[in-house]
């Protein structure tokens, strides 16, 4: 498969997981921290990240629906290429008051997101779509999380921006990184902050046939 890599869990000795693939699964994505999360079942699976380009939000249009949109489009258009696998393609918002918070373009940008969510609590919404085209196979959900940051000085923001990790980060901030000292406390899935909703993913793969239990030759 072109521009994918593989990811094979013997290979990943510290990755076993309680689950092994029961099809051909293509990750639409080339975020690290989804694919990490994904291996973490215990599978293996390609990864080809969708690449048309994210339109802005439409006027009047929901947060948890623009994100099923993204994660939407992403799916299909790499089903398209293979319509025997079971493609899953996401995508992650940061939410403060109804306002789509983006990656930062810039350090001042990123001080300003930052500066929005010290102190408040925002929702961080993950959109997840499975797509097999053969298996006729299209469903999708969206995952809700309430994250409450601390309150924080613009010098303290300013020195975490430094690090450099939230410049591609939506609401410029990493919860799995440098960035966790920033987080109070979280209502919900802390694994849909980082990216992808771990137990609603399985439980719809599981559902779907797309995975099985290591013991289950079927």
């Amino acid at each position: 498969m072109d521009h994918s890599f593989y990811l094979n869990w013997p290979q990943l000795p510290e990755v076993q997981g309680p689950f092994r693939p029961n099809s051909n699964i293509v990750l639409a994505s080339a975020s690290p921290r989804r694919q990490a999360l994904l291996a973490s079942l215990g599978l293996f699976f390609d990864v080809l990240p969708a690449r048309f380009k994210e339109p802005l939000p439409e006027t009047g249009q929901l947060p948890a629906d623009y994100a099923l949109f993204l994660a939407r489009k992403k799916a299909g258009e790499v089903a398209k290429g293979f319509p025997s696998s079971l493609v899953l393609g996401a995508d992650t918002i940061v939410v403060m008051e109804d306002n789509i918070m983006g990656k930062p373009g810039n350090q001042d940008h990123a001080l300003e997101m930052l500066r929005q969510l010290q102190g408040n609590t925002h929702q961080v919404i993950t959109a997840v779509s499975m797509i097999s085209l053969d298996r006729k196979i299209n469903e999708s959900f969206a995952v809700k999380t309430l994250v409450e940051m601390v309150p924080a000085p613009d010098d303290l923001l300013m020195e975490y921006i430094r690090t450099g990790e939230p410049e591609d980060k939506a609401g410029a901030y990493a919860i799995q990184g440098v960035g966790g000292f920033l987080v109070k406390s979280i209502s919900g899935s802390y694994t849909n902050v980082v990216g992808l909703p771990l137990a609603e993913v399985w439980t719809a793969l599981f559902r779907l046939g797309g995975i099985k239990l290591p013991g289950d030759h079927q």
